[in-house]
């Protein structure tokens, strides 16, 4: 389904339209509380993804920016053609990776197949050494970073939440993650978003992963709990066990809900 343009909030910045004359444009995502992606068509076929994200938002620009080119040198990403930090939105141009994501139609037709691509290309990711990544989301981290969207007012349940939570308010959603927090974290450096719709293949084989806002070093079911998640929200229910089998761990019902309530709190 093809989206239509969002309003002039999200304008295409002069300086882009100028570099891509002749492009086709075309939004592919766009959230209109923060962000918009578009893709850029040329004539020969060629790709390219604008990517504009509200200052103030979480993740930012920045923040992917410096994950994208760090991870560049462990992980498959796309490569990064441009960024301006300074514009009233900020924006990056990335290259495009070949490949489908896990949401493409052919790959959704042997979900078991897609659900075992997924937990390997999960277990690739998660053997980046911790100790060469500068990022750091341990809990720490992620319960001040919640405080700290509570006090700025950011946490929206009815917005923000999936439907698991929304009965909860922000102030109460805070507390059970502080008064909840697991006593022990298995650190890996997370995706942090690891949904279906981030992870590229092409003929079977892992080729790429997007949106990396938010990694870092955290409990590996930081990104467990959400990709077990997002399989449910993509495939349907019943994958679970299959995924958390392939990448070699068993449910732990406690923490996949302690972390897909920090996933809604935080971001």
């Amino acid at each position: 389904m093809k989206l239509q343009e969002p309003n002039e909030i999200f304008a295409i910045p002069k300086k882009v339209l100028q570099e891509h004359q002749g492009w086709e444009i075309q939004v592919v995502w766009y959230n209109l509380n923060h962000a918009i992606t578009r893709k850029l068509t040329s004539k020969n076929q060629s790709n390219r993804f604008l990517k504009m994200v509200k200052k103030g938002a979480y993740p930012g620009i920045e923040h992917e920016v410096q994950r994208m080119r760090w991870a560049a040198d462990f992980l498959p990403v796309p490569p990064i053609l441009e960024v301006n930090l300074s514009e009233h939105i900020p924006w990056m141009i990335t290259e495009e990776i070949r490949g489908k994501d896990g949401t493409h139609p052919n790959l959704k037709a042997d979900p078991i197949r897609l659900v075992k691509m997924l937990a390997d290309a999960l277990s690739r990711f998660h053997q980046v050494p911790v100790d060469k990544c500068p990022f750091n989301f341990r809990l720490e981290t992620a319960l001040r970073h919640s405080k700290l969207r509570l006090k700025s007012g950011l946490i929206e349940p009815k917005v923000h939440f999936h439907p698991e939570f929304q009965h909860l308010s922000a102030k109460k959603a805070v507390e059970i993650l502080h008064n909840e927090r697991p006593s022990h974290e298995e650190l890996v450096v997370c995706h942090g978003d690891f949904c279906v719709p981030n992870i590229l293949f092409n003929s079977g084989a892992l080729k790429g992963f997007i949106d990396l806002g938010e990694l870092g070093v955290a409990d590996v079911w930081w990104d467990l709990a959400v990709a077990t998640w997002s399989l449910e929200w993509n495939l349907g229910p019943g994958y679970e066990d299959l995924f958390l089998k392939e990448y070699g761990k068993r449910v732990d019902s406690e923490k996949i809900q302690y972390y897909r309530l920090l996933y809604d709190v935080v971001s």
